[in-house]
């Protein structure tokens, strides 16, 4: 069921006012990615940023990037690849590793003297519920302390946070309550809603918890759905146009070879259903009148094609993730497939921007 637009949603199970907006003109109007001149004034820093999923939907709602950290070498080369080969951008991206001084001295440098509208970025959370809320110091956290460490020194407008939906639920919800206090303790209000890909265009049930925060007192917005469920775009309709394109590595539609025993388990492989057994989210061939399920990263046991019988290129499951046909992974395969999976479906980051510079316009008002 679809929210109403612009009201107010209390969330019992995080004790959390949720702001919901309609972006939905500005989904269909706005694309700083192809017209640069619905570029706005605001920028972002991408923290954790892989290949550029994230940023990739926050410049097509018209922000413009100013720096990306990423310590993976070939997602670094694929950032760099897009968004200053091809959208040139003075940009810094490097590979860099967040947890040293160095690092955020670069970053420091880069920013300074300007006035940073958002810093965004995706931390890993498995320490938080392995270790607890008390071990603080496991370095499995540490991720997400640098990241609050940055915010702290750089004192963005707003921060957005991405996560899988499962942190929600870590100790009995301790984890959500302590990122909400950790940020207001530096001065930010916090507000968060578990979004759907899938409700802003994107062929693919893919839901994600959204922390989006700011310290300037303006509300803070989530983009309300823009398509009901019957009205998803389905794996068919995003696929149809590689129907009859045929292998062509420079814009990553590589095939797989697949051996014959292979290629029949793939062909007795009904929709919904596995190659293997024991596989319940990798190996699936997806149904073509429906969004593909979560893509993920899979070491290449990656979806089944609706209707031929192969895995899908990374092309295509890039299309699934919503990333423009001109957007170029680098690296082999197999690294690609990892970029990919790994990533924020660009749409979703599209309206989550909107959203976000609908809240920094109301106070400009």
């Amino acid at each position: 069921m679809q929210l109403a637009l612009n009201s107010n949603f209390y969330d019992a199970s995080s004790k959390n006012i949720v702001n919901w907006i309609n972006i939905s003109n500005e989904m269909l109007n706005i694309n700083a990615w192809n017209n640069k001149k619905d570029l706005s004034k605001y920028n972002f820093v991408d923290l954790f940023s892989g290949a550029g999923g994230l940023s990739c939907g926050l410049l097509m709602a018209g922000f413009q990037p100013i720096a990306a950290v990423e310590i993976m070498e070939t997602a670094v080369a694929s950032y760099k690849h897009n968004f200053i080969e091809k959208q040139h951008f003075d940009e810094l991206v490097e590979i860099q590793d967040i947890r040293k001084q160095e690092t955020k001295n670069r970053l420091y440098d880069k920013v300074k003297n300007k006035k940073i509208h958002l810093i965004a970025g995706g931390f890993p959370c498995q320490g938080f519920s392995i270790a607890g809320l008390r071990k603080i110091d496991d370095e499995r956290n540490c991720l997400y302390r640098e990241m609050l460490e940055i915010v702290k020194h750089i004192q963005p407008d707003f921060v957005l946070m991405e996560n899988v939906p499962g942190l929600r639920s870590m100790l009995n919800g301790q984890v959500e309550e302590k990122i909400i206090q950790d940020y207001a303790d530096i001065g930010y209000k916090i507000n968060v809603a578990i979004l759907n890909a899938a409700d802003y265009g994107v062929a693919q049930i893919r839901k994600r918890i959204i922390f989006i925060g700011n310290k300037i007192g303006a509300k803070n917005y989530h983009p309300s759905a823009i398509f009901k469920e019957e009205e998803y775009k389905t794996v068919a309709q995003e696929l149809a146009r590689f129907s009859n394109i045929k292998e062509n590595k420079e814009i990553n539609h590589i095939f797989t070879k697949h051996s014959s025993k292979m290629l029949e388990k793939i062909k007795n492989t009904k929709p919904g259903d596995s190659v293997y057994d024991n596989y319940s989210d990798s190996w699936k061939r997806v149904y073509a009148d429906k969004p593909s399920s979560t893509i993920k990263e899979n070491h290449g046991g990656v979806n089944i094609h609706p209707i031929e019988d192969r895995v899908m290129t990374p092309r295509e499951l890039a299309a699934l993730q919503s990333f423009p046909d001109d957007f170029i992974f680098k690296g082999a395969k197999k690294w690609q497939l990892v970029q990919i999976g790994n990533a924020v479906p660009p749409l979703l980051g599209k309206a989550i921007g909107l959203a976000i510079l609908k809240s920094i316009k109301e106070m400009e008002k």
